[in-house]
């Protein structure tokens, strides 16, 4: 099962990072930053994950370097509505739609 994600980031993120800020222009500094994911493990493992700057055993980094740098806490009310999914494929529209929903809100949001 696959599970869609919120991490509330610093705001330090909109302004030191070039590109989480052109791909926000509608962001207005009222809302926060936020990086939303997705997984097949819990929200909090992963969290955990992005902050250790986890690497797999062959040595590739699958931790986001935004995350791990600027990521603040999980943002639960911004995802527990989501269901679980089967697939990956599924999650990852999720994670696509509920991203564009929140930067539609105003928010600044990153996703891959």
């Amino acid at each position: 099962m696959y599970s869609v994600y919120v991490i509330e980031l610093s705001k330090r993120t909109f302004t030191e990072n070039r590109k989480f800020r052109e791909a926000n222009p509608q962001f207005n500094g009222v809302l926060q930053c936020l990086y939303v994911g997705m997984t097949s493990k819990t929200p909090k493992e992963r969290f955990g994950q992005h902050k250790e700057g986890y690497r797999t055993k062959k040595g590739h980094k699958i931790s986001s370097n935004l995350v791990e740098k600027y990521g603040l806490y999980l943002r639960p009310s911004l995802y527990n509505h989501i269901p679980k999914f089967k697939t990956r494929a599924e999650a990852e529209k999720m994670e696509e739609q509920l991203a564009l929903e929140l930067r539609r809100k105003r928010y600044a949001v990153w996703f891959n």
